[in-house]
């Protein structure tokens, strides 16, 4: 299934009547540093009709801590949420934030992959796109739906610190998604160090969409992708090959090597469902601040044939040790 769905597309099926066409719409607004409840009371003032409110940082995320800002949430504790929002097994979900961006979103896409719900889209350009379309907003409340939804972690391809580092290291490509500035290290508003992974390629998000907030052609996002690789140095025959494994993973997704499995545990989420892991890690990975706006990327990587592994604890996790090598300056390092 492609990870994007466009607001024409959306509006059809919602004005079909067929339940089978009908999705069951999630909304999680989002905003870095806004005060507890805010996404849910703007929310209350107008959302997409039948769409229910996730909180992303209580439940899409696990708590704060030495994991990151946004670490996974536990296996049980997720799947209460999703069931809470109405999500059945096998129901098509669409997730939208009003973000200009979609990156809580596609974190909300990425976790619900990941815990093994693989019919989701996220709308493309959010909710800013469906007010531009002239699509209706209510202030009524969805009506109380209980799903079924059961968490099955491993699905999506995913990294800790110790595998950022490989891929960092020459076992791949591992993308900074944050912005320029950050990566640099001249600031960091949110983090105690500021720098990047030695070895990470800069690869801000924004860049991979459209001035509306849209995700980028396909042609276009690779042409980007190579661009910046290959202007760091990295073989074009790397990026190739990462392109022509998508088709596998889409048919069969699994956590990506031993970090899948120890990820999960680390994050609270129980094993025992863990799908088993593949061969080989990841050749692309992203990473950014908390592994929010890194699920952007692999999103849009994604809806380009370009399948890459996310790096959930993220620039917040790396730091927090305070014994991880940091690099600064536009170089890799």
């Amino acid at each position: 299934m492609q990870p994007l769905i466009s607001v024409p597309e959306l509006a059809a099926d919602l004005a079909s009547g067929v339940p089978d066409r009908v999705p069951v719409l999630l909304d999680v607004r989002w905003r870095l540093g806004a005060p507890p409840g805010e996404g849910a009371e703007r929310h209350a003032r107008g959302h997409l009709p039948g769409a229910r409110f996730v909180d992303l940082d209580t439940e899409v995320c696990g708590p704060p801590g030495s994991a990151g800002r946004h670490p996974l949430p536990g296996a049980e504790a997720f799947a209460a949420a999703m069931r809470r929002a109405g999500v059945r097994a096998g129901a098509d979900v669409v997730v939208y934030d009003d973000g200009g961006g979609s990156a809580a979103a596609a974190r909300l896409w990425w976790t619900l992959r990941w815990f093994g719900h693989h019919s989701v889209r996220v709308l493309d350009g959010g909710l800013a796109a469906w007010e531009a379309a002239g699509q209706p907003l209510t202030a009524e409340p969805a009506p109380a739906a209980e799903g079924d939804f059961v968490a099955v972690p491993g699905g999506m391809p995913v990294l800790d610190a110790d595998g950022a580092a490989r891929l960092a290291a020459g076992r791949g490509l591992l993308l900074d998604a944050r912005a320029p500035e950050r990566y640099r290290g001249e600031v960091e508003p949110v983090d105690p160090v500021a720098g990047h992974v030695p070895g990470a390629i800069n690869l801000p998000a924004g860049e991979l969409l459209d001035p509306m907030g849209r995700v980028l052609p396909p042609e276009t996002l690779v042409s980007r992708f190579v661009e910046r690789v290959t202007a760091a140095g990295v073989p074009w025959e790397l990026t190739v090959s990462a392109r022509e494994e998508s088709a596998s993973i889409d048919a069969a997704p699994r956590g990506a090597g031993p970090d899948a499995a120890d990820v999960a545990r680390r994050s609270g989420a129980e094993p025992g469902g863990a799908r088993p892991a593949p061969e080989a890690e990841p050749r692309v990975g992203a990473y950014c601040g908390s592994g929010v706006f890194a699920a952007l990327e692999v999103l849009a990587l994604r809806s380009a044939g370009v399948p890459a592994a996310l790096y959930v604890g993220s620039w917040s996790e790396w730091t927090a040790s305070g014994d991880r090598p940091v690099a600064t300056g536009p170089e890799r390092g």
